[in-house]
């Protein structure tokens, strides 16, 4: 892959300092900033579709990405199927994407506190009022979404395939 191609995803790929810095930008060239978080472990149709829809609410998508260990309390033991390195990568790759950050907690309130995005976002499987930090982001004047879930696309699916095929 060209080294300006690897640089530009390599810049996407954030900590907390340069989130900082980066959402400080954002917010002084009036951008308004989506967030949205999760495991992301075999991306698939469902993933794309949906990241693209969040990207389309603001200028700039965040996504913080669960770590392992995170995902392994969250999923169980034979989770998550790509480590966090391969998996920050590919999500930094997406044109859709403008930032990527992880995050050990099982939730990424944290960093929706960091963050105060417009909008925050998840996939239809989740009603607003339960989406994590909903109640930070109203409170400050931001919206939350439960983006449309398209049937039959899911990690899980994909995982019980594979292991079907195995047998």
């Amino acid at each position: 892959m060209p080294k300006n191609i690897i640089q530009k995803i390599n810049n996407k790929i954030l900590n907390a300092d340069s989130l900082k810095i980066r959402i400080a930008n954002w917010r002084s060239e009036k951008y308004s900033i989506v967030f949205t978080n999760g495991c992301f472990d075999l991306l698939h149709l469902g993933h794309i579709s949906y990241l693209a829809a969040a990207a389309e609410l603001g200028d700039k998508l965040i996504v913080g990405l669960n770590s392992d260990a995170s995902i392994k309390r969250l999923k169980g033991s034979d989770r998550p199927i790509k480590d966090l390195e391969n998996r920050t990568f590919v999500l930094a790759a997406l044109e859709s994407i403008d930032a990527v950050i992880s995050f050990e907690e099982d939730t990424p309130i944290k960093l929706i506190e960091k963050v105060l995005p417009d909008f925050l976002v998840k996939g239809g499987d989740w009603k607003p009022d339960q989406i994590v930090g909903s109640d930070i982001v109203l409170q400050n004047g931001g919206e939350v979404l439960s983006l449309p879930f398209i049937e039959g696309h899911s990690t899980t699916s994909l995982v019980e395939k594979i292991a079907s095929q195995k047998n």
